[in-house]
């Protein structure tokens, strides 16, 4: 099972597009991005914008503190703190790039 993202400006127009391995999930969740990642609903997150400033703190902690997150790696090594960080980032600079898009997940 996977997490699907993408920034939408008008449909069909999605601008950028990723997905990730749920086995992250837990490593999201110490980072305080989960609900951001997986379920923006939750927080009224609608567009890239409602987001960035998590992503920006929660990508900032992850990469200050690398061994800390490592320990979430999945034992069965889908989805690793290596795979997961440059996720976060591309997904983060997306959302700069297009603050007014709207973000939809397929979980």
């Amino acid at each position: 099972m996977s997490l699907d993202v993408s920034l939408m400006i008008t449909k069909p127009c999605e601008v950028f597009s990723a997905n990730i391995t749920h086995n992250l999930g837990k490593m999201a969740d110490k980072a305080l991005i989960y609900k951001a990642c997986w379920h923006p609903e939750d927080i009224g997150a609608k567009q890239a914008k409602d987001i960035i400033l998590i992503l920006e703190r929660g990508l900032a902690d992850m990469e200050a503190r690398p061994q800390y997150y490592k320990q979430f790696d999945p034992p069965n090594g889908w989805g690793t703190y290596n795979d997961f960080v440059p996720w976060v980032r591309r997904y983060l600079d997306a959302c700069r790039e297009y603050p007014e898009a709207v973000i939809e997940v397929s979980r």
